[in-house]
């Protein structure tokens, strides 16, 4: 049976897609703070500089993870998996920081373990789908 045919290659574009997606907004957003003194940085509030750090140069990882991805790239599942990893130890390196009394948004308490838990996901189907035994026989 053909890699791309079924139910699991129509997820793996699905979550291809979300990938792109979410990498793209998450530059434009991150961007807008960074680099434009303006409404954007002034609506970020007390953000956390390693988080946003992080996820803006994340976001370039979420556009390459999800275009191979949509190819069906082993590498890309790795990707998703490191991408999931290094959002998990971000995390924990701002729960510190919270617990330490650093100022940050309380929508960062949120965002946070939403882009672990959503790269997760998407790392553990593309693992499945492109590099176990199940995948490549698939």
């Amino acid at each position: 049976m053909d890699k791309d045919a079924g139910k699991g290659g129509r997820v793996l574009k699905v979550l291809a897609a979300v990938a792109v997606a979410f990498g793209l907004m998450t530059l434009k957003e991150g961007g807008a703070v960074l680099f434009v003194d303006g409404a954007g940085r002034q609506a970020a509030g007390s953000y956390v500089p390693f988080v946003l750090w992080f996820n803006f140069l994340a976001g370039f990882a979420y556009v390459m993870a999800g275009v191979g991805l949509w190819l069906q790239r082993p590498w890309a599942a790795r990707l998703a998996v490191a991408i999931a990893l290094a959002s998990l130890l971000v995390l924990v390196a701002f729960l510190l920081f919270v617990m330490d009394g650093g100022a940050h948004e309380k929508r960062t308490l949120v965002a946070m373990p939403l882009r672990a838990l959503i790269w997760s996901g998407i790392g553990w189907w593309s693992w499945r789908r492109l590099l176990s035994a199940r995948g490549r026989s698939a």
